[in-house]
């Protein structure tokens, strides 16, 4: 006589029970088993059971996720990321031991039984009205597939998994009409093969392929007959017999599995005790998920790309129909990354700059007229350990970046490529004095004006630094005072159309501000976005968007297609007479100017130094015609001053852009470019202003490492000497003598703003910031 709850009358359970073993008898369940509403149960959540005929019809297999890995431009790997470890096998490439071993475990009467196996299922139920629980199941392999199914759907998603997972009966019920569908649609082949492919295995390996390469590093087609049986065991619960953890548990388990096998006569009793004499035989793989194993540093590079797939509205409309096929995987990306270059940048990096150092360098390169990264990296590796940092020092916030640096002087190129193209001649002269009150008015867009209501003025760095000047020799000297003459004269629009067609925008998302400060590099903005910049000019005039992604082929089933992906889009900032005229200001920058410790020898090549106000922050972008690449050094944080610090081991009193980051693009270019043509630019003649022929006595010896025209006592002497010499040895070589033999290459910030001057508010009338310069 069935048990009575103590408040009378028979459980749900036992109810259940009861009619479903009358129905079974009945033949009600090969009829389609009609089982009545959750009323009938007198289950008490209501709409727990869902009526039977009501349930959908068509239940879809999952796409499984897979591993989705990351190739670099030539094929190789990078890195392989997953939201779930899995490799799809078909049923041929599995172990026969490995398809034994999970049938007598799971489901000995999977080949004679349908989608529901009526002996088990009288069998359990009869058990559990005697416990008045669930204390045995009676799942079919098949029905465990279904399971899975829901699983899978459910993601990452703790509520939809815990629906998926839950003892009811109704996702039971579920369960077994959705297990008679697939039993008639795929056969025992198929479900056997997709259970095998879709089960958890503990140690984050879904499906036998992963979990055969993380127990023993083999593919599930090598698995032995011990081998088989441990991974079998695994499935009822990964975590308790977990053999890394706990071998002792796992190996009981597999015997019971070994001696299962040999009771249903799969394999003989004399096999299953050999099998069980022999030790676990791990061969354990770490788990390797994630753009923390991207190889040859490009772990930043890397994560950029899912920071692409997930923003990028070609990969679906919105940002969680991106993120559930990123996650879903089976994708192979091809990316941009040009193997060659990333390996040259990583060993520049790290012969420069050490990731303990209290600063940081970060780079990046890309090629001119098409968009293409090539490279990209930093000094801080990717990780959570100390000196390590999972911020992409090299791109924008929104993409996984910080708030950005101050470029300084490399962005007034940017202002001379707007006013060349206003009209303005590149031989256009101003006074530049050593010391100037900020122009007022100047005109911003929007028919406003800036207005310098806090009566700011600014400095080269010494007093021998003075003009009158012509934009080539202002240029490649850094000199402060020319470059705010310049765009006061051409009004802050204008250069900030310009800015805005070369793609640079701050690394914040913020909008540039509309003041005059802007042409000596205040407002903070990402190596990613002025090497992309400077690549207009080096293809000239054409800026190209940046890309990381070249191809992406998805897995779905058995097979393969190509997904759209992002496309560089190219468009003219400026004509090419402007472009080559910026490119032959910047080479001179680099031969003659703050930039010689960048120079690539024989290989012409283009760029521009920066150094902050304070020395927060030091660049160096420069480009040949088919490559172009920006280094950033500084503190993340904005936090240290670059005086008096070590850096890769070596000492410095003063940090600028011609010093520190300039070796790091020299090298890092070299390797890039080893073995790629060797191109010229298209330039453009520009004659000496009157004023550069060094007679004075004091203007042009400035040495060839000043980072703004300005040095410090051994730049200052050189810049002494180089007046001597420039009288008798011309404007040039003044120049070069003068830092040659007065050894000046040792340039400091070239102005400073006034204590506790307040930057504006944006609004294109008063706005002013704390500078940075070359």
């Amino acid at each position: 006589m069935p048990k009575k709850r103590s408040g009378g009358g028979v459980s749900p359970v036992q109810q259940a029970a009861k009619f479903l073993g009358v129905s079974v008898l009945a033949g009600a369940v090969m009829a389609g088993i009609a089982l009545p509403a959750a009323g009938a149960l007198g289950l008490a959540a209501k709409g727990s059971v869902q009526g039977f005929d009501d349930i959908p019809s068509n239940l879809k297999s999952p796409q499984l996720s897979q591993r989705t890995t990351i190739l670099d431009s030539q094929g190789g790997q990078i890195a392989t990321v997953y939201s779930r470890d899995r490799t799809v096998v078909e049923l041929k490439d599995i172990s026969p031991y490995m398809q034994k071993a999970i049938v007598a475990i799971e489901d000995s009467r999977f080949y004679q039984h349908g989608a529901i196996d009526l002996k088990g299922v009288l069998r359990a139920l009869n058990q559990n009205a005697q416990s008045g629980g669930v204390a045995q199941g009676a799942s079919t392999l098949t029905q465990q597939l279904v399971k899975n199914y829901f699983v899978e759907e459910a993601g990452d998603d703790p509520t939809k998994v815990a629906q998926a997972t839950q003892q009811t009966l109704g996702r039971k019920v579920r369960e077994l009409k959705y297990a008679i569908q697939i039993e008639e649609k795929l056969g025992k082949k198929k479900i056997l093969e997709n259970y095998l492919n879709i089960t958890f295995f503990g140690q984050q390996a879904y499906g036998v392929e992963a979990a055969s390469e993380r127990y023993f590093s083999k593919h599930a087609k090598d698995l032995s007959l011990p081998e088989s049986a441990l991974l079998a065991g695994l499935v009822q619960s990964p975590t308790r017999y977990d053999p890394v953890n706990d071998e002792a548990e796992a190996r009981k388990r597999r015997d019971v599995v070994l001696q299962r096998m040999a009771d249903v006569h799969d394999i003989s009793q004399a096999e299953a005790d050999k099998a069980k004499k022999t030790p676990l035989g791990l061969n354990v793989s770490e788990p390797k998920n994630g753009c923390i194993t991207a190889v040859k540093g490009a772990g930043f590079f890397c994560d950029y790309v899912r920071e692409v797939f997930l923003n990028n509205p070609v990969f679906g409309k919105t940002k969680a129909d991106r993120a559930k096929i990123w996650n879903r995987g089976g994708l192979t990306i091809r990316t941009t990354l040009d193997p060659q270059a990333q390996e040259s940048l990583q060993k520049s990096v790290k012969d420069h700059v050490n990731k303990s150092d209290e600063v940081a360098t970060a780079a990046t390169v890309v090629e001119p007229g098409t968009g293409k990264i090539l490279a990209m990296g930093q000094s801080r590796p990717y990780g959570f350990g100390k000196n390590e940092t999972q911020i992409n020092l090299s791109v924008d916030k929104a993409m996984g970046g910080g708030a950005g640096y101050q470029p300084g002087s490399t962005f007034k190129p940017i202002v001379a490529a707007a006013a060349i193209e206003g009209g303005t001649p590149a031989t256009q002269e101003y006074p530049s004095p050593y010391e100037m009150d900020y122009p007022s008015p100047v005109a911003a867009c929007d028919g406003k004006q800036w207005l310098n209501n806090e009566n700011a003025t600014l400095t080269n760095e010494n007093e021998s630094e003075h003009g009158p000047y012509g934009m080539k020799e202002a240029t490649a000297k850094s000199v402060n005072t020319y470059y705010v003459q310049l765009i006061s004269d051409i009004g802050i629009c204008p250069v900030i159309d310009m800015a805005k067609k070369m793609g640079v925008n701050r690394a914040d998302g913020l909008k540039i501000d509309q003041a005059p400060s802007i042409a000596l590099g205040t407002q903070e903005m990402s190596p990613l976005t002025m090497a992309s910049a400077y690549a207009t000019f080096a293809d000239r005039g054409t800026y190209c968007t940046p890309v990381a992604i070249a191809s992406i082929t998805q897995t779905v089933g058995n097979e393969k297609k190509s997904l759209a992906v992002p496309q560089s889009t190219c468009s003219r900032a400026m004509s090419q007479t402007t472009a080559d005229t910026i490119n032959t200001i910047l080479k001179g920058v680099v031969e003659d100017g703050t930039g010689t410790q960048a120079g690539l020898g024989s290989r012409p090549s283009a760029g521009k130094t920066g150094t902050t106000d304070f020395r927060y922050a030091a660049w160096f972008v420069g480009y040949t015609p088919n490559m172009a690449g920006a280094v950033w050094v500084g503190d993340p944080a904005h936090k240290r001053q670059m005086t008096h610090i070590t850096i890769g081991g070596v000492p410095y009193d003063k940090v600028y852009g011609g010093q520190v980051p300039g070796p790091i693009w020299r090298d890092m270019m070299t390797g890039a470019l080893a073995g790629k043509p060797v191109e010229d630019f298209s330039l453009v003649d520009i004659p000496d202003s009157n004023h550069d022929q060094g007679d004075d006595g004091h203007g042009n010896g400035n040495g060839d490492g000043n980072d703004n025209g300005g040095q410090d006592t051994g730049g200052l002497i050189g810049g002494l000497i180089g007046g001597v010499d420039g009288g008798t040895g011309g404007g040039t070589n003044g120049a070069t003598n003068g830092a040659t033999n007065g050894g000046g290459s040792f340039p400091t910030p070239s102005f400073s703003i006034p204590q506790g001057f307040i930057q504006g508010t944006g609004n294109g009338r008063n706005g002013h910031s704390n500078g940075g310069q070359g």
